[in-house]
């Protein structure tokens, strides 16, 4: 008997695969076996093993479908609690517009107002900027008890590098924010998330476009993205310099990490209680400016 006509058309695809936990790190295993992978090659996008997606995991895979000249198809959890969890965030709504999905998700809806949660949002012209910020605002200072300084600080932060990305990527980006506890490397505390992930020109564009970087300076993604952690030029002049710039006080007084991935390079500021690497060079390579921060709850907080 011979294949349905959706399965013939899947088999000429190529295939990338989602691993079990996608994350900021394990997402460089899917842009690794992209890089072998034409733009206007048709992609199947194989999540059915997929168990846990944080929300850089899930931010990302929406860049990736904006990168693709054919629309992919995306094969949803086979798991039926993750793709409860993917269409609750929002998630499968907005892939549905970027790719073909197959798999019968659960009929569920979004979680309005939660304390835990910011959906899946598009950084688009029409966005509620102020809902993002109050929603931050909310996770910081309500779920990790943190001072009005810095939750303030930290929501503004967020803001601005959500409109960055308006500004600078044309709309092609995507933000999610979620608390979670965690149980091993902070003992229990709870830490808020937070994904900013666009498919725009990237750091190193940016600049090489600027005229008002500094004179001589040779522009790779790492130079370039240093650059903007560092704060070396106008914040106007490349995408996400103002919200970084802004963050990155704050994250640092509150003990968190941010993490930056721009072309080829990703780049990371790192408390004590995380071991990742601060710079890694030669990933494969990822348009646009896909940023995550961590912040955790005070020890002192979670003792009281």
């Amino acid at each position: 008997m011979a294949p349905p006509p959706q399965a013939h058309a899947i088999n000429m695809n190529a295939v990338i695969t989602i691993p079990p936990s996608l994350d900021d790190l394990s997402f460089e295993t899917v842009l690794d076996q992209l890089a072998a992978i034409g733009p206007d090659e048709g992609l199947v996008v194989d999540a059915r093993g997929c168990t846990f997606a944080s929300p850089f995991g899930l931010t990302a895979l929406l860049a990736l479908a904006e990168t693709r000249a054919v629309k992919p198809t995306l094969l949803a959890p086979d798991d039926p609690t993750r793709a409860i969890y993917w269409m609750r965030t929002r998630f499968l709504r907005h892939a549905a517009n970027h790719y073909l999905v197959l798999g019968a998700p659960p009929a569920v809806t979004a979680v309005c107002g939660s304390d835990v949660l910011l959906e899946v949002t598009r950084l688009s012209d029409g966005v509620d900027f102020g809902y993002i910020r109050a929603t931050a605002f909310r996770m910081f200072a309500e779920r990790l008890h943190l001072t009005e300084f810095l939750a303030t600080g930290l929501a503004d932060g967020v803001s601005a590098l959500c409109l960055n990305v308006v500004q600078h990527a044309g709309g092609r980006g995507w933000v999610m924010i979620q608390a979670y506890q965690y149980r091993k490397r902070l003992g229990g505390r709870h830490a808020v998330v937070v994904a900013v992930c666009d498919s725009g020109v990237g750091m190193r564009c940016a600049f090489e476009r600027s005229t008002r970087r500094p004179h001589g300076d040779h522009w790779t993604d790492t130079t370039a993205i240093e650059a903007a952690v560092v704060g070396r030029v106008n914040r106007q002049e490349e995408p996400s310099a103002g919200g970084l710039s802004m963050l990155r006080g704050y994250v640092n007084r509150a003990d968190g990490k941010l993490t930056l991935r721009s072309g080829t390079a990703r780049i990371a500021l790192l408390p004590a209680w995380d071991d990742d690497l601060p710079l890694r060079k030669g990933l494969a390579p990822f348009p646009g400016v896909q940023v995550q921060i961590t912040i955790p709850e005070p020890a002192e907080s979670q003792a009281r």
